[in-house]
């Protein structure tokens, strides 16, 4: 079974992560495959410096993300075409990732896709599992763990689908709004539900 993890910015993604890491389940996560697909030597870090040009590079050959944000920012051709070099790499090395785990016998897999939804990715998993704290809660979360001032954390949370409006896609939800141990405890007994743990 694919478990597929996803939530937003701030839900408490990372916590059910690294759980579901405790209990031995394989994560595949993709920001840290998109962060390795980008490194020089790459296919989609060569078409990136193709299409984007070599000012967006930092002096060691390695990519300055944060240029190519602010020049993607602004202009969605732009992003398109970062978009449709970035999703085709991550996903082939999610799978890759994925065809080793299975070679080394393992059943029960978790891809950590933030973006699970709005990319209707749902075919790469079997089950959908969501994080969700309500809109209050995850702005405090926010503000407090990156300082950010509250129009900050305001704009982060609207740049992205609200988890309300993920509720609909998920196979099963775990309600992050109170304690770690309240969000571990739904956890087990998802898991069991679909008869994994």
């Amino acid at each position: 079974m694919i478990i597929g993890l996803t939530g937003g910015i701030a839900s408490g993604k990372s916590l059910v992560s690294t759980e579901l890491e405790q209990y031995g389940y394989p994560v595949i996560d993709a920001d840290q495959i998109a962060r390795e697909v980008v490194e020089p030597g790459e296919l989609a870090y060569e078409q990136i410096v193709e299409h984007f040009g070599s000012e967006i590079l930092e002096l060691d050959g390695s990519l300055n993300r944060k240029k190519l944000g602010t020049l993607i920012f602004s202009d969605s051709e732009k992003r398109q075409i970062l978009n449709q070099i970035m999703h085709p790499a991550i996903r082939k090395r999610m799978l890759e990732k994925k065809a080793m785990f299975e070679k080394q016998g393992y059943d029960v897999m978790v891809f950590d896709l933030p973006l699970l939804i709005e990319n209707n990715l749902q075919f790469m998993v079997d089950k959908v599992l969501l994080v969700y704290v309500n809109k209050e809660e995850q702005k405090r979360r926010l503000i407090h763990r990156d300082q950010a001032g509250e129009e900050d954390a305001n704009q982060r949370i609207a740049s992205q689908m609200s988890l309300d409006d993920k509720l609909d896609y998920a196979d099963a939800i775990i309600d992050n709004n109170t304690t770690r141990e309240h969000t571990i405890a739904q956890l087990k007994d998802i898991l069991k539900q679909w008869n994994i743990h």
